[in-house]
This record gives C-alpha cells, sequence and structure tokens, in this order.
C-alpha cells in the first residue's frame, strides 16, 4: 500500500480533483434538443428516451444447431431409429412432428410443434436417403434432454422489456440489440457543439513548416490534433479555430466569436498567470470565469467558466487546459470527458479502476495528487514509463493507463496501487 507521508501535504489553495469535478458538474445541465437518427449512424449517441422491446427475441423457439428435431419420448436409448419426414430451413416453418418423425433441422429454423428436443447431426447415423422404400431414416446415438440445442422464445428479450435506457451510450452491440427488436431509428440528444482553438505564438501546424526550417522556440500544435480527437470520439461537433496568436484583442475576438453557437469553448494553454496568458483576462471581460488551481500533476492550472454572447442569448461554457501536452490529455480525461458525458444525458460516474501491483519505486512523495502513466506488463503488475515529465507525449502512447497516486505518499515495489484504464476512458 502507498505509504502516507505526514510533511508532504497538499499546498494551501489547491482544489481537490473530486471538488473541481462536482463543482463542474453542477454547471453540465443536459442538452434539451434531441433528433432522430438512423439505428446505422447511431453509435457513440446517447439515448434521449427508453427503448422497449415491443416483440420477444427470438420471437419463436429456434434450433441453436444443425441436427434433427425430436421427441424425446421417442429416444428413450441409445440407437433409436425415426423417420425424417421434413427439412426446416431458417426462415422456414415446420408442420407438426408425429410420433417417430425427426425433422431435419438448420440453426436458426423454428422448432416445428411436437419437438422438444434438437439432436446435434454428429450424434445421428443416416441408415437411409430419401430415395430409400420409406423414405429416410436417422438412427439417434445419444438420449436427448428436453429442451436441448433449443433456444427459447424470449429468452434475450422479452415483450415490455427495457433494453436500452435513456442516458446510456450507444456501443456497436446497442445498435444490434435496437435492430433485433426491429429498430431502424433512435431518438437521441443533440452532439454537443464545441469550438476548439490553441493559443501560443510558438506552435506551428505539421505541413505548414519543415522540421529543419523550425525557428527557435517553435513546437509542433500536438494538442490540436488529440483534442480533437476526443471530442469527436465524445460525440461533438467540432469547430476547429485554429491557433489563436498571444494578443489579447484577438484571444477576445477568438472567443467572442466561438461563443456563437457553440455550447463550449475549448482551450489549450494561456490559462497560467504570466504577462503572455490572456485566455483569463479575456474570458472575464466577456463573462465570469473560475480559475482553478487544482492539486493534480500533470494538470495543475485549469480555467473554467462561462462566455456571454451578444444580444443577451445565454452563455457558452468555457475550458481551459494547460499547454502542455500530457497536462492537457490527463485534464481532459478527467474533468471534460465527465462534463461532456453529462451534457449528453449520461450520468456522471468515476471511472473504473482496479488494484494492481507495482513493479517500481517512486520513492518521492509530491504535494500533489499524480497520475502517472503506466503500462500492464506480463507478470500482471505495472511498469512505470521512466520520464514523467508533463511535456513527454511519448509516456501516453507508452502507456496504457494511469496510477493514480494520493498527494503526499510514495510508492514502494510490490505495494498495491490504483490502476485506471486509458481504454475505459477513450471509450
Amino acid at each position: 500500500m502507498t505509504q502516507p507521508i505526514a510533511s508532504a501535504a497538499a499546498r494551501p489553495g489547491l482544489m481537490g480533483l473530486e471538488d473541481a469535478l462536482s463543482q463542474l458538474l453542477v454547471h453540465a445541465l443536459p442538452l434539451q434538443d434531441m433528433e432522430t437518427v438512423p439505428t446505422f449512424d447511431a453509435d457513440g449517441r446517447v439515448l434521449a428516451h427508453d427503448v422497449v422491446s415491443a416483440m420477444h427475441v427470438p420471437p419463436q423457439d429456434n434450433s441453436s444447431m444443425d441436427g434433427y428435431a425430436v421427441r424425446c419420448a421417442d429416444v428413450g436409448f441409445v440407437g433409436a431409429a425415426l423417420r425424417v419426414t421434413q427439412r426446416i430451413p431458417a426462415g422456414q416453418q415446420g408442420t407438426v412432428l408425429k410420433p417417430g418423425e425427426a425433422a431435419r433441422i438448420f440453426t436458426g429454423a423454428s422448432i416445428p410443434s411436437g419437438a422438444d428436443a434438437v439432436v446435434m447431426q454428429e450424434d445421428t447415423q443416416v441408415v437411409s436417403d430419401a430415395d430409400a422404400v420409406g423414405g429416410s431414416q436417422i438412427l439417434v446415438q445419444v438420449v436427448p434432454q428436453t429442451g436441448q440445442w433449443i433456444r427459447r422464445s424470449g429468452e434475450d428479450v422479452s415483450r415490455g422489456d427495457i433494453v436500452l435506457k435513456r442516458g446510456d451510450r450507444l456501443l456497436p452491440a446497442s445498435l444490434g440489440l435496437a435492430a433485433s427488436i426491429g429498430l431502424s431509428q433512435l431518438q437521441v440528444y443533440r452532439k454537443p457543439r464545441v469550438a476548439l482553438f490553441s493559443t501560443g505564438d510558438e506552435l506551428v501546424m505539421p505541413g505548414d513548416v519543415a522540421p529543419e526550417d523550425m525557428k527557435p522556440g517553435a513546437i509542433y500544435n500536438s494538442n490540436r490534433f488529440f483534442l480533437r480527437a476526443l471530442l469527436h470520439r465524445l460525440g461533438c461537433e467540432v469547430s476547429d479555430l485554429g491557433i489563436v496568436s498571444d494578443r489579447r484583442d484577438l484571444t477576445v475576438a477568438a472567443l467572442k466569436g466561438a461563443a456563437e453557437g457553440h455550447d463550449l469553448i475549448l482551450t489549450s494553454g494561456g490559462v497560467s498567470v504570466g504577462e503572455e496568458d490572456h485566455v483569463k483576462p479575456a474570458v472575464q471581460a466577456l463573462g465570469r470565469l473560475d480559475l482553478w488551481q487544482i492539486g493534480m500533476k500533470p494538470g495543475k492550472p485549469f480555467a473554467y467558466g462561462q462566455v456571454h454572447r451578444e444580444g443577451q442569448k445565454g452563455s457558452a461554457h468555457f475550458m481551459g487546459l494547460p499547454g502542455n501536452p500530457v497536462s492537457s490529455l490527463v485534464t481532459f480525461l478527467l474533468l471534460v470527458r465527465p462534463f461532456i458525458l453529462q451534457m449528453q444525458g449520461v450520468p456522471a460516474t468515476a471511472p473504473a479502476h482496479v488494484m494492481l501491483p507495482a513493479h517500481f519505486d517512486v520513492p518521492k512523495a509530491d504535494r500533489r495528487r499524480e497520475f502517472l502513466r503506466v503500462r500492464r506488463n506480463a507478470q500482471g503488475g505495472l511498469d512505470l514509463f521512466p520520464n514523467q515529465s508533463s511535456g513527454v507525449l511519448t509516456s501516453a502512447v507508452w502507456g496504457d493507463g494511469l496510477i493514480d497516486k494520493p498527494a503526499g505518499t510514495s510508492i514502494q515495489k510490490g505495494d498495491s496501487v490504483t490502476y485506471i484504464s486509458f481504454a475505459d476512458l477513450l471509450l
């Protein structure tokens, strides 16, 4: 278990992550607008109403195997002989099965009336074919149990069942389930409209400047790429407004324009308190801002506020992420993601975590709660990426998750630590 170090208590004035998230979610009111979309196109969308089945699935008892439908009363011993009197492919209905008869049946085909079991074709022997006198005949090499290899009507879904709930985020299997009860369309909440831009004169776009032509101090804008991808994964409509120079008037103009027609403005960079960080005063000039210094590492500078639309038409939410790429990524996953999901009607839940053994040491305690990039290994434990700097995006590609390390604690090899998978955070 991680070992607390009392002298490394959290620095006064830093807001805890849970406190910051709870205050954020107060403002994340679900969007009221709904739309109907084809089930084919509903992956990742959020249901606006419960989905109730008007039918049983499967509709009728059917065979789960290729074989023969039989009456158990006719097969009380190994080697019982039955006449094959009908053939039932999937999609066709057979006739009543009489004593001493069997029906050749295929996977998915409806069970004929009178039959109460299916025998796999591997457990039978054909002793005469259809051209023989009296028709084809089989010997049954097992004694079947009533109901074997029969999928009962309604065993998956019963008529009146709520199969998908309001607020469910639809996954591929959800679409298949909706289709299985005959729904070609689903009613969902509309997509959140998000305006995205980055700030910083040091930023350039890949493709605009070759690596050998980069000016001293210039860096490629990596944040723009992963933030845009993350927003799309969350089902947002994204307006990419590019890079805004480090000038207050340009920042004000960008925010003012972004507030029109968008639910959320998301920026990266410029939310610290340096002389070249213009986002804070720009947002304050156009609305209100809570600039939080969160007790987490990476990702201390994080801002939330609102930017008023001109003409008293309400406000757009504003979120400002740190400029360092890993800080931006982690704060998005832990703060922005639940906010956007709740805007779409998805109930807020803490990220899933498991306790796993650390196969490394972190002897130094930090005043802030740390989220360390790690990877599961073949031994069932966790390896630590050697460089945990907030600028090392390689750590997030190499790793498959985060360790949630409480403030003021160290880690010794073998300690049980809290692991959060990127797979869960990127759904």
